[in-house]
C-alpha cells in the first residue's frame, strides 16, 4: 500500500476486508445482545416476560451461530486455530495502520471557486 489513496492498488482486497469488518461488528453486537438478554432475564419478575426474553435470547444465539459459521467459512474467523486467527488479525491491524498513515486530504482546504459566491 502506498500513500496515494486514489491508486487502485490500494483497493485490492478492500471489499473483502470491509465485509469482514462489518461481519465482525455484527457478531460483536449479537454477543452484546445475548449478554443483555441474560441480564434482563435475571432482573425480570414475571414469568411471561422471562419467557419472551429467553426466546429472544435463543434466537440471538442461533443468529450468532449463523454469523460465526459464515465468518469461519470465509476464513475471517478462526476460533480453533489461534495461529491462523493471529495472522488474520495482524493483517487487519497492518492495513488499518497503513490507511491511517495515508494523506487523505489536501493541504489546501480552501473552498473558493467550488461554490457560487457573490462578487466582492
Amino acid at each position: 500500500m502506498n500513500d496515494d489513496f486514489l491508486d487502485v492498488d490500494n483497493a485490492v482486497d478492500m471489499p473483502d476486508q470491509a465485509d469482514s469488518a462489518l461481519a465482525l461488528d455484527f457478531l460483536l453486537t449479537i454477543k452484546n445482545a445475548i449478554r443483555n438478554y441474560a441480564i434482563a432475564i435475571t432482573e425480570t419478575t414475571t414469568s411471561e416476560v422471562r419467557a419472551v426474553l429467553v426466546k429472544q435470547m435463543e434466537q440471538a444465539m442461533d443468529l450468532h451461530e449463523e454469523v460465526s459459521n459464515y465468518m469461519v467459512r470465509r476464513d475471517w474467523l478462526n476460533p480453533v486455530d489461534v495461529q491462523n486467527q493471529f495472522a488474520v488479525d495482524l493483517k487487519a491491524a497492518d492495513t488499518a495502520v497503513k490507511i491511517a498513515k495515508m494523506k487523505l486530504f489536501q493541504e489546501d482546504t480552501s473552498r473558493l471557486g467550488l461554490f457560487a459566491t457573490p462578487n466582492d
